[in-house]
This record gives C-alpha cells, structure tokens and sequence, in this order.
C-alpha cells in the first residue's frame, strides 16, 4: 500500500480541517470553563454538610461518572429536543453535554483542592468576622484553583481528546475534518494517520506545559 499525503496541502485544511479544530478547542474551552464554574458548586455542595445540599450533588457527581461519555452524549442529543420542543443542532448539544459531563469531574478536582487548604485558614477566616461564603471566595477557592491548578489542566487536555466522541451525534469536530478529507479525496488511511499526529502534537504540548506549571506551583509552595 502507498501512502500519498501530497493531497493534504493548505486548500484542505482550510476547507476541510480547520473549521473542525475551531470547533474543538471552542467545546474543550466552553466546556471546561462551564465546568469548572459548575464543578466548584458541586464541590461546596458537597463540603456543605447539609444534607439537602449532599445528597443531590453525590448523587449527581456519582451518576455521570459512572456512565460512558459516549452514551450520554447520544442521551442528551435524544432528550433535549423533547424537552424544549426544538432540535437544538449538534454543535450545542454537545456543549451542554460536556459541561454537564465535566462538572462531576471537575467537582472532584475542586473538592480535593478546598480540602487541600489548612483548616487553621477557614477557622482564621471565621475569627475576624468572615461568614462560609466571604471564607471560601477570598481565602479558600483561590488557593485550591492554585493548587489544582495542574490538575484541572490535566482533565481539559482529556477533555479535548474526548471531543472525537461527538461523531456520534455527527457534529463537525477536528476528527470529522480529517474524516471529511479523506472521503473526499479516497485517502482515509493517511488522514487518520495525519489526525492522530496532530492529536498527539497537541496534547503532547499542552501536557509539557502542565508539568512545568506544577514544578513552578511546588517551588512557590
């Protein structure tokens, strides 16, 4: 078998790949940014100690992760359009669906973080006057999103690679492109083999750049 990437010139990643990587770093980043702020909520939820507050956002957290992203991708495609009597289009749907989706992983992430911060600092936010919610926004959260930091950095670096999964629902991500490509040009064994490198360079990249930013998070500690 030959393998021919002349095809893959400037023209066809314009017309082909470049829209489905816009896409994908528009969901990684949507999607990271709704879960993070819907992740932290959970996470003080949880830490609450009421159990009006726990239970759901146990339960929640617990449900999601133990379930495929693939299938509840293809869940809220399906179930959205019942529910507000229109068809929402595949591109959005797929941005709820990640952010819902994340949330429970980044709750986690955030949990572990707020945990991570001495108690002696919440009992000292209490001390001079600061009420629960004055403690976590100016004492506690900052230094939790610092110490998480890598972590959380971590997650969207996976949470781009798992943006591939909305082929299901036939959204046009960076794979879709590639898919796209190769139809087109009957060349499907070198578009995959040139998507998967340039996966790999990207999350590669952004990997080297997560561990550099823990080494510079544990020489400030």
């Amino acid at each position: 078998m030959n393998l021919d990437f002349a095809f893959l010139d400037w023209g066809v990643v314009s017309s082909f790949i470049l829209k489905g990587l816009i896409f994908s770093i528009q969901l990684t980043v949507i999607a990271t940014l709704g879960g993070i702020v819907l992740g932290t909520l959970l996470a003080l939820m949880r830490l609450s100690g009421k159990k009006w507050l726990v239970w759901p956002a146990a339960f929640y957290v617990n449900t999601l992760r133990s379930i495929p992203l693939v299938m509840v991708i293809l869940w809220f495609f399906l179930l959205i359009p019942l529910l507000v009597g229109r068809p929402m289009g595949a591109e959005m749907s797929a941005m709820i669906t990640f952010t819902v989706f994340e949330a429970a992983y980044f709750s986690e992430i955030m949990r572990a973080g707020i945990q991570s911060v001495p108690r002696g600092q919440v009992s000292a936010g209490y001390a001079v006057g600061m009420t629960y919610s004055q403690t976590m926004q100016t004492v506690v959260l900052p230094q939790a999103f610092r110490n998480m930091l890598p972590v959380l950095m971590a997650q969207t670096i996976i949470l781009f690679q798992d943006t591939s999964l909305v082929y299901a629902i036939g959204a046009y991500d960076l794979l879709k492109g590639f898919e796209v490509a190769g139809k087109n040009f009957n060349r499907p064994v070198e578009t995959y083999l040139v998507a998967a490198v340039v996966y790999f360079v990207i999350c590669f990249s952004l990997s080297m750049l997560v561990r550099r930013l823990q080494k510079k998070i544990a020489i400030i500690r």
